[in-house]
């Protein structure tokens, strides 16, 4: 067993598969999740694990090159927004339903038990090197 870092070992190995260009989609638990990408549910109960929770543990495994999320975060859901442009600062802004769309070519999708709308971005990996 892992002493550290991420321990779910469904979401270990797909990480662990994903390479340069590859996208993920880090989403709340009303995000309609798309055919197609792999997908790890953490979804305990409303709120766990929050949004905040998973992408912090994501970032520290991932190396990222880009960030989208739906422009309607930004009056929907300030915390959230505040949350990705600080960690995004050349976050890409596009509606909802084009975020919906992106996500679809996504390689793996990993819903959070975030109750709060929004707080979802598409993540574009990028290489250690």
């Amino acid at each position: 067993m892992k002493r550290a870092g991420i321990l779910n070992r469904h979401l270990a190995g797909a990480l662990a598969e994903l390479g340069h260009g590859d996208g993920v989609l880090v989403c709340d638990a009303g995000m309609p999740v798309p055919r197609g990408p792999r997908v790890v549910d953490l979804a305990f109960r409303a709120g766990v694990p929050s949004f905040a929770e998973v992408l912090e543990g994501l970032l520290a495994e991932l190396v990222v090159e880009g960030a989208t999320a739906a422009a309607e975060v930004c009056e929907a859901n300030p915390a959230a927004a505040a949350l990705l442009a600080g960690h995004f600062p050349d976050l890409a802004l596009v509606p909802h339903e084009r975020l919906k769309a992106l996500s679809g070519d996504a390689r793996l999708v990993v819903r959070t038990g975030e109750a709060r709308p929004y707080a979802n971005v598409l993540l574009r990996c990028g290489v250690f090197f």
